[in-house]
């Protein structure tokens, strides 16, 4: 594995703490993955992790659960939904609505680094992937792409070969994979998947190292980020085995 002559810097990666969802705050009124979370990250320079995912009039739209119940008033999966439905739907604890990708582009506009997350419904569906990179054609800020599904990153690969990628992992143990076969599982637990997908970073468990495969990945030069840290201890044990947290919850 190794980079592409276009892509061995990516220190804008790996320059500042990345906010997890953007920096948010339930108590103050500032929810994740909002344009009021990404506007406090971007007055306080720092890079914004975000998801996205799709709506059923193919729109590309800022939101991190598969359904709206623990967020919103409303109920159902954010895919069964239209954009214009979903900016009608409110979210609990704050005025701000939903945004798509496009507007959230309009917002930052270069002046933080973007780390996209590319949500899976593991349905071998490659769509989020090529709307998004339509999305992002003409954007001219620093940012990424990653996914825990290693069929969307190998898609991206595959479409856009010079977007900057990553893979999201962990060992598997969650009971989040426990519909996924075993192979699959076993093959993202030990990075079999990277002659297909070719990251270029990892977003990684913080917990969850020291892991060997990890170590020899950034031992080539890829860059390692993780997730998700709460405190400055725990960003001082991540730093021994990363380059960059993604935090929330405290200030860096």
């Amino acid at each position: 594995m190794r980079f592409s002559p276009q892509l061995r810097d990516l220190e804008w990666l790996v320059a500042r703490p990345i906010a997890h969802r953007g920096l948010h705050t339930a108590s103050t009124g500032i929810i994740e993955n909002t344009e009021s979370a990404f506007a406090a990250a971007i007055h306080h320079d720092y890079a914004i992790e975000c998801d996205v995912q799709l709506t059923a009039d193919d729109k590309v739209v800022v939101f991190h659960d598969d359904d709206l119940d623990r967020l919103t008033d409303a109920k159902g999966p954010v895919k069964a939904f239209t954009s214009k439905e979903l900016k009608g739907v409110k979210l609990k604890s704050t005025t701000d609505r939903m945004q798509t990708l496009a507007e959230l582009l309009e917002q930052v506009n270069g002046r933080s680094s973007l780390v996209i997350e590319l949500k899976s419904l593991w349905d071998d569906n490659d769509a989020l992937a090529k709307r998004a990179l339509e999305v992002l054609e003409n954007y001219a800020g620093p940012y990424c792409l990653m996914s825990f599904d290693p069929g969307l990153v190998a898609c991206l690969r595959e479409l856009s070969p010079h977007t900057v990628r990553g893979i999201v992992a962990d060992r598997t143990t969650d009971s989040y994979y426990n519909a996924l076969p075993l192979a699959m599982r076993y093959s993202m637990r030990t990075f079999g998947h990277l002659a297909q997908t070719q990251p270029h970073f990892v977003s990684y468990n913080w917990r969850e190292l020291p892991f060997e495969p990890v170590t020899e990945i950034r031992k080539l030069g890829h860059p390692v980020i993780t997730w998700t840290v709460r405190s400055k201890e725990e960003a001082s044990q991540a730093l021994r085995y990363c380059d960059q947290v993604t935090f929330e919850g405290y200030l860096p």
